[in-house]
C-alpha cells in the first residue's frame, strides 16, 4: 500500500472513530443526564420537552454524524478488508449497524408516537420505558463500536509505523 493510500485509510478510519464517538456520546448523555432529568418533570412538560428535543435533533449537523458514522465505518471496513486489524473495523460496523437499526426500528417510531394528541400521561406511559431501554441498547452498541474502531486505529498506526521503519532500514543511502 502506498503512503498516500495508507494516509487515506488512516484518515477515513480516524474520521469514522470521531463520528462514532460523537454519536455514542449523544446516546450516552441521554441515558445519563437528559432522560433522568426529564423523569423529574410532570407528564405535560415531559412530553413537550421530548417533542422539542426530537424536533431539534432533526438537523444537518446531527444527521452528518448519525449517517456519517455508518458510512465512514463502512468505507473504512471496505478499505481495510485485507489488513490484519480488519476484524475490529468490521465489528464496529456490525455494532453500529445494529445501533442504527435499533434507532430506526424503535426509537424513531417511539419519538413519532409523541407527535400525537392525547393525554400526556398516556403518551408518556407508552413512550418512556421502551425508549429508555432501546436507548441503552444503542448506547452500548455505539460505545462498543467506538472501542472497536479505536483498537483498529491503534493497530493501523502500529503497522504503518513498522512499515515506515522497515522501509527506512532497507532503503539505500543514495535514495535508490
Amino acid at each position: 500500500m502506498s503512503t498516500r493510500n495508507s494516509t487515506v485509510v488512516g484518515t477515513v478510519l480516524g474520521a469514522a472513530t470521531v463520528a462514532m464517538g460523537l454519536i455514542a456520546g449523544a446516546f450516552y448523555i441521554f441515558a445519563c443526564g437528559v432522560m433522568p432529568g426529564l423523569a423529574r418533570s410532570d407528564d405535560r412538560v415531559y412530553v413537550e420537552v421530548m417533542r422539542d428535543i426530537n424536533d431539534a435533533f432533526e438537523n444537518p449537523v446531527f444527521f452528518l454524524g448519525f449517517f456519517g458514522a455508518l458510512v465512514l465505518t463502512g468505507v473504512s471496513a471496505w478499505q481495510v478488508r485485507g489488513a490484519p486489524y480488519r476484524g475490529w473495523v468490521w465489528a464496529a460496523l456490525a455494532a453500529y449497524g445494529l445501533a442504527f437499526m435499533v434507532t430506526v426500528a424503535f426509537n424513531i417510531p417511539l419519538n413519532d408516537s409523541l407527535k400525537g394528541t392525547g393525554d400526556p400521561a398516556a403518551l408518556r406511559e407508552e413512550f418512556e420505558d421502551p425508549w429508555l431501554a432501546w436507548n441503552v441498547v444503542r448506547a452500548v452498541l455505539a460505545t462498543g463500536a467506538v472501542g472497536f474502531l479505536a483498537r483498529g486505529l491503534v493497530l493501523y498506526g502500529r503497522i504503518r509505523q513498522a512499515t515506515a521503519q522497515h522501509r527506512s532500514r532497507h532503503s539505500s543511502p543514495s535514495g535508490d
